[in-house]
């Protein structure tokens, strides 16, 4: 949860990306990385098999204004896409303030959407959290692509407890800042100082 340095005047979040592999999730951090002003961003961190996919997490500090005196941070993480990452995903969503849960609109990816938002709320439940009680938002990915699932579809299959969501293509940028923007305001929302 929240992690305020009363000393610094700072609140730190933590947002965990997360999804299928090959979904988007380290695509929409390094846009964010390499849009954002350099003075709110701090430098991204990815750990990576020989294959460039993510291994245990990718990470990017970021930060956005003030409430109340406190500097507000934001930890943006992912988690590995790939189920025998499993035990990493589980250390990733540890402290988790709000998540991102990027489905690929590829319809060969469908039932590994599905899987994943399973595997999120099995290992949420495992540190206590239930994902209808945390701020999150559901992206749509690679709405850019020539075949996609229907978006009515796409929500009503995955978005079960009625979240916002945005339609996205995460390597064109298309949708990643309201992304980001939608999570931080419900975080902020839920937080008492």
């Amino acid at each position: 949860m929240a992690f305020v340095n009363q000393a610094r005047r700072e609140i730190t979040f933590k947002i965990v990306y997360y999804g299928a592999g090959l979904s988007g999730k380290t695509t929409n951090l390094h846009y964010l990385h390499g849009t954002a002003n350099p003075k709110s961003r701090g430098k991204m961190f990815s750990l990576k098999t020989d294959t460039e996919r993510t291994l245990f997490f990718d990470y990017l500090p970021m930060q956005f204004g003030k409430i109340r005196d406190f500097q507000i941070r934001f930890q943006l993480y992912t988690v590995p896409g790939q189920i025998f990452y499993n035990s990493s995903r589980k250390v990733v969503l540890k402290g988790v303030d709000g998540v991102v849960f990027v489905a690929d609109s590829d319809p060969s990816r469908f039932e590994s959407n599905i899987e994943s938002l399973y595997n999120l709320e099995q290992n949420l439940s495992e540190h206590g959290y239930a994902l209808k009680q945390l701020p999150h938002v559901m992206q749509y990915n690679k709405r850019d692509l020539f075949e996609v699932v229907e978006l009515g579809y796409l929500n009503a299959q995955l978005n079960r407890y009625g979240a916002s969501y945005t339609q996205a293509s995460a390597i064109t940028g298309a949708g990643v800042p309201e992304t980001l923007k939608k999570v931080t305001l419900q975080i902020v929302k839920e937080f008492r100082i």
